[in-house]
């Protein structure tokens, strides 16, 4: 079964927190991807974040363990990390890289907006299903967004549109 692991790193008051803006994409989302096989979910959070961000970061504890609902969704681990050395970084996967104010975020698609809220306001493990992930939501933003929901397609697929050569970053 693939999975996906996800770091949410939060400034030390809890006040902003990291995201990225994809280059195959270009939205605003949490550092994260697939888990490689024989990684542990802990290891595959630390990878994405310095991959995807240019940060080191050390596991402070896990946030939640997300169940698929489509096959747009997969299991997903959310960790709640913390800076230990790096720099930003701009790479093959992030053409952004910012720490927005929790009170100003920018627009995020699903399942974003949720799992920060989850992390804010739950002390525990969180074990539930991916909420906002639906087909009929896909379909909307579609009509709001079309050609991000096709760029996303296209990697659904594995068809990649990389913008880095676009960015003088």
């Amino acid at each position: 079964m693939k999975q996906a692991v996800y770091g949410m790193v939060f400034d030390e008051h809890k006040k902003q927190i990291l995201l990225v803006m994809r280059r195959d994409v270009p939205v605003w989302v949490l550092p994260g991807g697939g888990l490689e096989p024989g990684e542990s979910p802990e290891e595959g959070a630390i990878r994405e974040v310095f991959e995807e961000t240019g940060y080191r970061v050390e596991i402070q504890k896990k946030i939640a363990e997300y169940e698929p609902v489509n096959r747009l969704t997969q299991f997903t681990h959310v960790f709640a990390c913390s800076i230990v050395g790096g720099k930003p970084k701009l790479n093959s996967e992030a053409q952004k890289i910012e720490f927005f104010p929790l009170s100003a975020l920018p627009l995020l698609p699903p399942p974003f907006p949720g799992w920060i809220q989850d992390a804010l306001t739950s002390s525990s493990l969180i074990r539930k299903k991916i909420e906002g992930v639906s087909y009929w939501i896909l379909l909307k933003l579609l009509c709001r967004y079309p050609v991000l929901v096709f760029r996303f397609l296209l990697t659904k697929v594995g068809i990649h549109w990389n913008g880095k050569d676009q960015s003088s970053s």
